[in-house]
């Protein structure tokens, strides 16, 4: 009987990787439709839409949480995701009112602070508990994957058909991935039996009281607040430091995405807390070191290396970050820890791409590189004191109650 089990789990691991592929690829083709769009009309508009897209992570995140905890979630994910498709379509038509643009934009960010989550609790129970980690890497990959072709083919096919039709497609990706979903035969039924009054605050109070947990997420994301700047820094960096065009823009996101996926392997090996917690750690400093290396020297190779360096440690916080709440929480409750650490997570984000704008207006964008790069060099080392520190009165409680300190 267990090949059987394990062909099967396979084969849902396989369907739910390669739909994430697919979704991915209509989200980095919908964000450059929209932005390309957005930019000729108000930086005001691009600025309204990166915030609609991600300002529901933070936000909703307890109540969508609480959804993961409640409901299936593999129906819940399918319905998030047709939610997301009906959205992104209906910006279609009416791309000439921008308001309305960015309200389908929140929604479908709605939608997709729900599946968030939910993909994350449902995958162990897809590959396995023992799997989990690997699963993790499958999964990133596969967003990877469709990254890739939206930034280097999403182009190319919005010049092609045009914005409205390229926005259609997106919402059909969606679907597409519903219909993949539908044939997986794993589930996660939340039974609801260890909470008399399941609270939608309990994710944030548990990454809150373990302390190993909190150390690694704040400290990721302190990471994620100070790095993301380089993101609206990057055009400018491209064009006024490195002198490149827009193929040298895409040619450095490319190096970023392919260091994931090689992230992505190198993460799928972990399988302890510790290591999972001192990955998060390293990685964050070997991201300040990736952004460092154009800041110091602003060539074209030395930019490159410095994105794959980057990309490698993107690609273990992606899976790393995943397995470690996994680990770090009860079964029952994963959904809201899932979305608790989105929350915290992207709503750094939030803060840093805000910041970026402003920094830009006052100092050049090499030297916001290397703020970036500092800020996360900083980050990873204070995360990797915190965590030790952490995990050491974790494995001796005793000594640790006895310490005059």
């Amino acid at each position: 009987m267990e090949a059987p089990v394990i062909a099967s789990a396979r084969r849902d691991l396989t369907l739910t990787a390669a739909g994430a592929a697919v979704s991915e690829f209509g989200n980095s083709l919908s964000l450059l439709v929209l932005l390309f769009w957005a930019t000729p009309i108000s930086p005001l508009l691009v600025a309204a839409i990166l915030v609609a897209e991600l300002l529901p992570f933070v936000l909703g995140a307890p109540l969508a949480g609480m959804l993961v905890d409640r409901l299936p979630n593999r129906r819940l994910l399918i319905a998030a995701l047709v939610f997301q498709g009906g959205a992104i379509a209906t910006v279609a038509p009416l791309m000439g009112q921008p308001v309305f643009v960015v309200a389908l934009v929140f929604l479908s960010g709605c939608g997709r602070a729900i599946a968030q989550p939910c993909i994350s609790a449902l995958l162990p129970h897809i590959a396995g508990e023992e799997e989990a980690t690997r699963g993790y890497a499958w999964l990133s990959t596969g967003r990877s994957l469709g990254s890739i072709a939206g930034v280097t083919g999403g182009a190319l096919l919005a010049g092609f058909f045009g914005h409205p039709v390229a926005l259609l497609i997106d919402g059909g990706t969606f679907l597409a991935y519903a219909v993949m979903l539908a044939f997986v035969r794993s589930e996660r039924r939340p039974s609801g039996t260890h909470e008399v009054r399941p609270s939608a605050l309990a994710g944030i109070r548990h990454v809150r009281q373990d302390a190993v947990l909190f150390a690694t997420i704040v400290g990721l994301a302190f990471c994620v607040g100070t790095v993301v700047v380089v993101n609206v820094a990057d055009p400018a960096f491209v064009r006024y430091v490195l002198h490149g065009d827009e193929f040298v823009l895409g040619a450095m996101q490319a190096c970023w995405l392919g260091g994931i996926l090689v992230g992505n392997r190198v993460a799928a090996r972990l399988r302890t807390v510790s290591q999972v917690a001192h990955a998060i750690a390293f990685a964050a400093v070997t991201t300040g070191i990736g952004v460092l290396v154009p800041a110091a020297f602003p060539f074209f190779a030395a930019a490159g290396t410095g994105w794959v360096i980057g990309g490698v440690s993107n690609g273990v916080h992606n899976v790393a970050l995943n397995a470690v709440v996994r680990l770090r929480t009860p079964e029952e409750m994963r959904g809201r820890a899932f979305a608790a650490v989105g929350s915290m997570v992207i709503g750094a984000n939030l803060l840093g791409t805000t910041a970026a704008g402003g920094l830009l207006l006052v100092i050049g964008p090499r030297a916001v590189f290397a703020l970036g790069g500092t800020g996360a060099l900083i980050s990873g080392f204070a995360c990797l004191v915190f965590v030790r520190r952490a995990l050491k009165r974790e494995e001796s409680p005793a000594e640790a109650e006895l310490s005059p300190n």
